[in-house]
């Protein structure tokens, strides 16, 4: 069974960085897609972004997040990784990460649709808040 561990969350002020790591040990990520999600106090979860599988998929950002958030595949190492910069206090929330292990990509890319992502795979998030 999948379960996947996020890490790396914490307080940084405004215009900051922070990586956040998902975590499967022991399990191989080449075919499987990982997505990073997100939940504000009082607000839905919304996508963040997705990295493919090595058949394709790609990578794709939320258009709040694009420019400024880069997800990268560790194989190695089984982990994915997103590096945020030039935070903003609207980018505190908790943060999940999930696996789509169909690899699913609509229009050759991964979808950051929760609905396409295995429920036993969801982390218990990491928090990051961003506040001066």
């Amino acid at each position: 069974q999948l379960h996947l561990v996020e890490s790396g969350g914490g307080l940084v002020q405004p215009g900051g960085s922070l990586r956040l790591s998902c975590a499967a040990p022991g399990i191989t990520l080449d075919w499987i897609t990982i997505g990073w999600f997100r939940q504000a106090p009082g607000k839905e979860r919304e996508g963040v972004s997705c990295i493919g599988t090595t058949n394709g998929g790609g990578a794709n950002y939320a258009d709040s997040v694009k420019g400024r958030f880069t997800i990268s595949k560790d194989l190695a190492k089984s982990t994915v990784f997103l590096q945020m910069s030039s935070l903003k206090p609207e980018d505190t929330a908790v943060y999940y990460c999930a696996a789509d292990t169909g690899g699913t990509t609509i229009n050759g890319v991964c979808t950051m649709n929760a609905r396409y992502y295995d429920m036993d795979s969801w982390g218990t998030g990491t928090l990051v808040t961003v506040s001066s």
